[in-house]
């Protein structure tokens, strides 16, 4: 049937291929005119079976489009290429582009697809935006008003006390000026001092005449006076009493939303550590603290990511304890004030990394049978402290000559047995040697029983003639793995393979040090723990119970760090 007759539809007698339609005889006829374009169709008998329509050349309307210009990004026909504009282009065959491009186009929709649970998150996140951003608005509405229904009420105020106070110079001044106009109308004729001194003047009497006049005289000499120097008694003038409001009308005049008005926190880094949690603390540059709450946000570092996720947490001090980190991750934080809607920038990101292994957490073993006459621990058994002693004082009169002091050796009250673990400590800056690590349960006794006594009466001094032989059984002697810190320096532990200038071996000693023991691997590590960062690396026989191992020697002290809590935040700042 003609797919272009009026009903009823005539047969249909021809197809055009180009135009994809069937016609009558007369309908060919009329959309296919003679001397057009369309009149070179190709068309066949009635059919419904079309071929795929051919794109033409835009430049050259005869020509089907057969090659992709990679330039240009479209399609061509041969004379384009040969003498057109895309003579000197690079194109490639039309298959190829399409393969290309259906390639490109592939990638990109499941591209697309694997985001779609990150798009509706972040549509999710856009609703969450839009209705914080109605309600934000509304108590921006209503805090704008409650600040200028504050203004009105100190005008209205001012206004009134300004009118009240003209009211009553008014009433002043028109009482004063009402009794010297009362003054001035007794000097008229017939009323007044005027009217009795002509009366005066019709007394005959002459005695009784000059004691009246007298009298007389003297008021009309003080009228006269002041009739020569007349003045008001009060101002007509208000000139004390207009507001000067060109100032306030400047300044109301640039009132304005201030969006800065918070000052931005900054993130104490000193005061913010990471340990079995992050305590993070911050504080704002000014004096007071102008923020009702604080948001602080952080996420995990990962490059494999592109879109960073922040967490967001309220706080309504300036510190928190932020749990559930993953060990061995940096982790970046900031944090930003409120107060009502008006929020100020974020503060400075600052990034801290977690601990390569779970905090393990000990106290200093009082049972150990360590030298309690050389070493003092806390109450709380997290900080032992060296000292000469009553016995070293009181025997020093037979030292007569220098000499060292023992190795004094104290362990924590929990062993390791399997696993990875890292604990961290701080060493006092001003301690003379200390030594740290770990030791097997096997050769604790060892260590309390292998140091001589300098006190004692057959302790004999070292005569200084180095016989070399004590390094080459050093190693086999030692029964624990230790590093030396001293004179704030951290030594690293000499081995076969280690480099022989010795200042290669010395490092800064960290404000606090970490060790990490893995059990597993056989391997334990010297950390600076506020960086987080491994100093040294050595092999360990982790075939028994291992456990912390410290060694104090001259003056000197070791602080066990604290598990980071809320609590302990609120003690700190109690200090």
């Amino acid at each position: 049937m003609c797919d272009f007759c009026k009903p009823p539809p005539q047969e249909s007698t021809k197809s055009c291929m180009d135009c994809s339609a069937s016609y009558c005889n007369e309908c060919f006829k009329i959309h296919h005119p003679w001397g057009t374009l369309k009149a070179q169709h190709e068309y066949v008998g009635p059919t419904t079976n079309f071929r795929p329509k051919i794109l033409m050349c835009p430049e050259h309307e005869m020509e089907r489009v057969n090659m992709y210009c990679e330039i240009c990004r479209r399609p061509v026909c041969h004379l384009c290429k040969l003498g057109g504009c895309h003579a000197n282009h690079r194109v490639t065959t039309m298959s190829t582009a399409y393969k290309t491009l259906k390639e490109k186009l592939s990638k990109d929709i499941e591209y697309l697809i694997s985001k779609e649970s990150q798009v509706k998150a972040h549509i999710t996140q856009l609703d969450l935006l839009l209705k914080e951003t109605e309600c934000n608005s509304e108590r921006a509405k209503q805090e704008a008003s409650q600040s200028f229904e504050k203004l009105y009420h100190v005008l209205e105020e001012k206004k009134s006390a300004a009118l009240r106070a003209i009211e009553t110079s008014k009433n002043i001044r028109l009482e004063k000026l009402q009794t010297q106009v009362e003054e001035y109308q007794g000097l008229l004729e017939n009323n007044g001092l005027v009217g009795y001194a002509q009366e005066v003047l019709k007394e005959t009497d002459p005695s009784c005449f000059v004691q009246t006049a007298k009298q007389l005289h003297v008021r009309i000499q003080k009228a006269t006076e002041s009739l020569k120097t007349f003045r008001p008694a009060a101002e007509t003038t208000f000139e004390d009493f207009v507001v000067d409001i060109a100032k306030q009308e400047d300044i109301l005049g640039d009132l304005s939303f201030h969006s800065n008005g918070l000052e931005i926190p900054e993130i104490n880094e000193e005061q913010s550590r990471m340990y079995n949690q992050a305590l993070i603390s911050w504080e704002c540059p000014g004096k007071t603290d102008s923020a009702d709450i604080y948001v602080l946000e952080y996420h995990k570092l990962n490059r494999e990511e592109e879109n960073v996720t922040w967490q967001k947490t309220e706080v309504c001090g300036k510190s928190k304890v932020v749990s559930d980190l993953d060990d061995d991750s940096s982790y970046a934080f900031r944090v930003r004030g409120y107060k009502g809607s008006i929020c100020s920038p974020w503060s400075r990101e600052v990034i801290l990394r977690t601990p390569p292994a779970p905090v393990f957490s000990f106290l200093f073993d009082d049972k150990c049978g360590y030298n309690n006459e050389h070493l003092q621990l806390n109450p709380r058994r997290t900080s032992v402290e060296s000292r000469a002693g009553f016995p070293l004082l009181l025997g020093s009169e037979r030292l007569q000559v220098g000499c060292y002091t023992t190795l004094d050796y104290i362990i924590g009250d929990t062993g390791i047995a399997k696993g990875k673990h890292f604990w961290a400590f701080r060493v006092e800056a001003y301690s003379y040697l200390v030594k740290v690590g770990v030791v097997p349960s096997n050769k604790i006794q060892k260590l309390f029983h292998s140091t001589p006594d300098v006190t004692s009466p057959r302790y004999e001094q070292d005569s200084g003639h180095d016989s070399g032989s004590e390094d080459a059984f050093f190693d086999s002697s030692q029964p624990c793995t230790l590093v030396t810190l001293g004179m704030k320096k951290f030594f690293i532990p000499t081995t076969p393979a280690a480099l022989k200038d010795p200042a290669s071996r010395i490092l800064p000693l960290p404000s606090c040090l970490g060790i990490c023991l893995d059990c597993d691997r056989g391997r334990v590590g010297f950390y600076d723990a506020g960086r987080m960062k491994c100093l040294y690396e050595c092999e360990v026989d982790c075939s028994g119970i291992m456990y912390p191992a410290f060694a104090l020697m001259g003056g000197a002290a070791v602080h066990l760090e604290e598990a980071a809590t809320a609590k302990y935040r609120e003690y700190n700042d109690d200090i």
